[in-house]
């Protein structure tokens, strides 16, 4: 009895592993719209890495171009802040031992998202080349760098596995190590000096194609959003909030932040 309850149990796991992994690639073709279609509206302003943000903001700082410095400053506040708020969400959720806490940060992010896109046709209007204000341009920046904050600490692990569903720099630094692990593992098997080798061989190879899928899922998600963006404009985001709502749903049925509940109690 005790067995099969173990059994269930690693089965029950390994499900939620796999629905966790195919949510995870979804979110970063999310990330990868909502990065290129804010790039595209928003004068070549990049809303999910805040390294180039940053040396931008730097950049601005030390040309005296306060404007073009509001406008990293509000994307690196907001991603921030959204962060914070997940993460605070997550905890809340921790602490109320509630299982699917993140519909609420899936559901905010689709709000944010979406209030960006009525935002943006309201001010723009009918003529796509209008020029927008800067309070109006840091706040839209605002809405979608919150949104990409939020979405960072919805969804950080995949098992035993530390993921970024908003930017792939980190992902392809993985997807590198475990490329190292899986050649190695081929030397040392080829000269009969590795004990225990298919687990290991498994597992490296597996997390090496997965965190390429990521990066693949992000670059998709790009050249999605810049198709529709140059038939849609900013009507192409809601296939994003579409994917955010589903996820929300998947996430009543199979909890998605377990393990980041478990990592902030």
């Amino acid at each position: 009895m005790h067995r099969i309850g173990t059994s269930m149990q690693a089965f029950l796991t390994e499900a939620r592993k796999k629905t966790k992994s195919i949510v995870a690639l979804l979110l970063t073709f999310t990330a990868g719209m909502v990065d290129i279609v804010g790039y595209i509206t928003l004068y070549h302003f990049f809303v999910a890495h805040m390294t180039g943000t940053t040396v931008h903001l730097g950049n601005k700082l030390a040309a005296s171009q306060w404007a073009e410095a509001a406008k990293s400053g509000s994307i690196l506040i907001s991603f921030v802040g959204g962060s914070v708020l997940g993460r605070s969400i997550i905890e809340l959720g921790a602490r109320a031992r509630r299982r699917t806490i993140a519909t609420v940060t899936l559901l905010a992010e689709a709000v944010l998202v979406l209030s960006f896109v009525w935002l943006r046709d309201w001010a723009v209007g009918p003529a796509p080349a209008h020029e927008l204000r800067l309070s109006t341009t840091c706040v839209l920046l605002a809405l979608l760098a919150a949104a990409m904050g939020l979405q960072t600490a919805t969804l950080t692990r995949v098992g035993p596995l530390t993921i970024h569903t908003t930017f792939v720099t980190g992902m392809l630094n993985k997807f590198a190590q475990a490329v190292s692990q899986w050649m190695f593992w081929l030397h040392d098997h080829w000269r009969e000096r590795f004990s225990g080798t298919r687990p290991t061989r498994h597992v490296a190879f597996r997390n090496a194609l997965f965190m390429a899928a990521i990066w693949t899922s992000y670059l998709v998600g790009s050249i999605a959003g810049t198709v529709m963006n140059s038939r849609w404009s900013v009507a192409a985001l809601y296939l994003p909030v579409f994917i955010l709502i589903v996820s929300a749903g998947i996430d009543q049925m199979q909890p998605l932040s377990l393990e980041e509940e478990s990592e902030q109690a």
